[in-house]
């Protein structure tokens, strides 16, 4: 599979939509348990006011989208950090998509002039926790047993990137 990143465009919400709901309905890999509607789905992640990115990875070969990932303005969080999202197809696990959709954030993030990118992560959800260690997110703290829709507590783990000034 060969991929490209580029930004969201309105024609790939309904694909988007599809792609993340297949996530929430599979469980245990995200806090999200609620699925998302197209417009819901927009103003939330895609090109809402909170939104500073989001980018897509697309298979050049059957143009289907493989992922994307959001960058969001999160006011728990200082104004140069950034709240990052990651979410890839569930038949797609281990194909180098969200490497390829962080490779591009990261330089979307200088750009931004964000000092660093913060990655909030369900403590049982070992594959994004994994993920997120192999990009560079350190450890930062924890938040304990946050809980589910049906009251089960869950502890959220807060992995953070600093990124790199660049000198000038």
């Amino acid at each position: 599979m060969s991929l490209i990143v580029r930004p969201v465009q309105p024609d790939d919400v309904p694909e988007l939509a599809e792609l993340l709901n297949a996530v929430i309905s599979r469980g245990g890999t995200t806090a999200l348990e609620e699925t998302f509607t197209h417009e819901r789905l927009a103003e939330t992640y895609l090109d809402g006011p909170k939104v500073l990115a989001c980018l897509v990875a697309v298979d050049t070969e059957t143009g289907r989208l493989e992922g994307f990932e959001t960058l969001l303005c999160d006011p728990t969080l200082p104004d140069d950090i950034g709240d990052i999202g990651t979410f890839t197809r569930v038949d797609g696990i281990q194909r180098g998509v969200g490497s390829a959709l962080f490779a591009a954030m990261v330089e979307r993030a200088k750009a931004l002039g964000l000092s660093a990118i913060n990655a909030t992560i369900r403590a049982d959800n070992v594959g994004g926790l994994t993920f997120y260690g192999k990009q560079g997110f350190a450890d930062h703290s924890v938040t304990a047993a946050v809980p589910l829709k049906d009251g089960t507590p869950v502890d959220r783990v807060h992995k953070r990137f600093v990124l790199a000034m660049v000198e000038a």
